[in-house]
C-alpha cells in the first residue's frame, strides 16, 4: 500500500531518469571534457558537443513530459471545479496560473471551495503557499 503523501514527501523521483541516466551522462560528459583537455583535437571536441547535445535532449524529454502532465492537470482540476464549486467561483478559478491550478489538485473536495477564494483574493500566492495551506492532503501517486 502507498504511503500517505504530505507537503513533505509529495516530491516523486522517477529512478531511471534520475538516478541512472542523468549520471551517466554526466560522467560521460566529465570524461569527454577530460580527455579533450589532455588530447585537444577535432574529434574529442564534436564528443564534448555530443554529450552536451545529449544532456539537452534527455532533459528536453522530460520538460515535454512534465508539460503534457501539467495541462493534464489543469484539465482534470477544471472539471473538478465546474463539479465542486459554485458556477461563479469555477469560472473564477479557471483563470488561475497553472502553478496554482496545480498545487490545488492536493486540496480535498471538502477544502477546495475555501483554499480557490483565498488564492483569488491573493491570500494564496505561491504554489507552496498553497499546499502548505491544505489540512487533509489528497495524494497524487500517478505523477512521475
Amino acid at each position: 500500500m502507498t504511503e500517505t503523501q504530505t507537503y513533505k514527501n509529495h516530491v516523486r523521483y522517477f529512478p531511471l531518469f534520475h538516478f541512472v541516466v542523468t549520471p551517466l551522462l554526466i560522467l560521460n560528459l566529465i570524461y569527454q571534457a577530460v580527455r579533450l583537455y589532455q588530447e585537444p583535437s577535432w574529434d574529442r571536441g564534436i564528443w564534448v558537443v555530443l554529450c552536451i547535445v545529449l544532456i539537452l535532449m534527455h532533459l528536453a524529454a522530460r520538460l515535454q513530459a512534465l508539460t503534457a502532465q501539467d495541462r493534464v492537470i489543469r484539465l482534470e482540476e477544471r472539471l473538478r471545479y465546474k463539479e465542486l464549486l459554485s458556477a461563479d467561483l469555477a469560472q473564477k478559478a479557471s483563470g488561475l496560473r497553472t502553478g496554482q491550478i496545480i498545487a490545488l489538485r492536493f486540496a480535498p473536495d471538502d477544502e477546495l471551495a475555501g483554499l480557490v477564494t483565498q488564492v483569488l483574493e491573493g491570500k494564496l500566492t505561491t504554489p507552496k503557499e498553497i499546499k502548505m495551506a491544505v489540512k487533509n492532503w489528497r495524494g497524487d501517486h500517478l505523477r512521475v
